[in-house]
């Protein structure tokens, strides 16, 4: 008889947890970007954006390399003057891409680097490019067969709120895209506000210009601020879902435990 009641105990506790399980489980939303994209069918070609280059400002770090023929007669220009990360790195949640570490050149308040050799050069105001042209035209008088590279070093944006990896991230590649951002920070969680998604951008004056962006249209890839510029921020805001599934989830550990410790004493009551 003992037996036989344990046996029903044991069975009532497995259909407990398993009917919780069942219960428990939201149903899988299908979540996807540019939904007006139809998924057969002839497909439109989408209008590109227009992409400006950045301009150069104070406290921006740049890498300026010569490449000669012979390496030692460029190494002081190199060097650099400060520490700088050569490739995307995060700096927020659990993942890290750093990388080897290298140098390059801090743009001074006034708007101008100082590379040893060349001298004191304006930079502000001039793109990667036309700073580059610049360097090349000086360094005729003291190189031969040269080539000149120049490019960001601390082109950053920073991507928070609900997506997988939140932080700060250095890209090496000027010409970076919201997309781009969203997926260096491991896509947004099943909780992320597709549709209004805020992007925070710095003015030159250090103002700040927000824009909502909405991820279930494929115009967002046409629009001004689909490419990104240094300092951008974006926000994910989590839906109301994150909420309720929060108070969802604290309900039902205490209806577990609740049921647990209730079943547990019914069963000790009975033994004894």
């Amino acid at each position: 008889m003992r037996k036989t009641y344990f046996l029903n105990s044991y069975l009532i506790l497995v259909i407990l947890f398993v009917s919780v399980g069942l219960f428990s489980c939201s149903s899988a939303k299908n979540i996807k970007y540019f939904k007006d994209i139809p998924d057969s069918g002839q497909l439109k070609t989408i209008a590109k954006a227009e992409y400006t280059e950045p301009t150069i400002q104070g406290d921006d770090i740049l890498t300026i390399i010569i490449e000669t023929v012979d390496p030692a007669a460029s190494i002081s220009v190199n060097q650099g003057n400060v520490p700088i990360a050569n490739s995307a790195i995060s700096t927020g949640g659990a993942t890290s891409f750093n990388q080897q570490a290298s140098a390059g050149y801090l743009v001074d308040k006034e708007g101008y680097v100082t590379i040893p050799i060349l001298g004191k050069l304006t930079a502000m105001g001039y793109t990667t490019a036309q700073l580059r042209d610049t360097i090349q035209k000086k360094a005729a008088g003291y190189f031969k067969n040269y080539t000149v590279i120049v490019r960001f070093a601390n082109f950053k944006v920073s991507v928070t709120g609900e997506v997988a990896r939140p932080g700060q991230y250095i890209v090496p590649n000027e010409k970076v895209n919201i997309l781009d951002a969203i997926a260096m920070a491991g896509d947004l969680t099943i909780f992320g506000k597709r549709e209004n998604v805020l992007l925070i951008r710095e003015n030159p004056d250090g103002s700040k210009t927000p824009y909502r962006v909405n991820l279930n249209k494929s115009n967002i890839m046409s629009a001004p601020y689909y490419y990104l510029r240094q300092n951008d921020i974006i926000y994910v805001e989590p839906t109301k879902g994150k909420a309720e599934a929060n108070d969802a989830y604290q309900t039902r550990v205490a209806a577990i435990a609740t049921s647990v410790l209730s079943l547990l004493i019914i069963i000790a009551t009975r033994i004894k």
